[in-house]
């Protein structure tokens, strides 16, 4: 029996941006950096709802821990899926994303926060 076929690895620059935008996406949420660091990271759409998290009350700052990134077709260029761990105090939840290249740069155009 054949092995599976890998997923081929996804460009460094992609992950390296994942990991980035998802530090800030959760540094905002926690109120220790302004909304305004976003702006160049995520869609406009997106900052309303990164906005409306901050709105929560947090007991402990959030940390960022396995991150995993994975290329997608997209109809309309480069695009990945993006999955990651995180803690706040004891609590391990999950963050869900999609990147996309646009304009040479890639952004978050769609986020889900758990």
């Amino acid at each position: 029996m054949p092995a599976p076929a890998r997923e081929p690895a996804p460009p460094r620059v992609a992950v390296v941006f994942a990991d980035t935008a998802l530090r800030r996406i959760l540094e905002v949420i926690d109120r220790r950096r302004p909304v305004a660091q976003l702006r160049p990271l995520v869609t406009p759409a997106l900052i309303d709802t990164v906005l409306e998290l901050t709105r929560s009350p947090h007991n402990a700052a959030a940390r960022l821990h396995r991150v995993r990134v994975r290329m997608v077709d997209d109809r309309d260029g480069e695009a990945a899926e993006v999955f990651a761990t995180y803690t706040r105090g004891a609590r391990v939840r999950a963050l869900a994303a999609r990147i996309a290249l646009t304009g040479g740069n890639w952004r978050v155009v769609a986020l889900q926060v758990g």
